[in-house]
């Protein structure tokens, strides 16, 4: 395997770590009970997805 023959500076592998960048999840709305959901996930409060009943939910 290739190993490096120098050392980065502190510089370049600091501009590499930049990029990691912690993001909010993404909501999409429920088009049935037009709650906040994970998108291309089954709706937690309605157990819809896709327009069709995908999962029984306990009331």
């Amino acid at each position: 395997m290739a190993t490096p023959k120098k050392r980065q500076s502190r510089t370049r592998g600091d501009k590499r770590a930049a990029n990691w960048k912690a993001r909010p999840p993404t909501f999409a709305e429920c088009p049935q009970c037009h709650q906040p959901k994970l998108p291309h996930r089954v709706c937690a409060t309605c157990g819809y997805y896709a327009g069709r009943q995908a999962v029984e939910i306990e009331e």
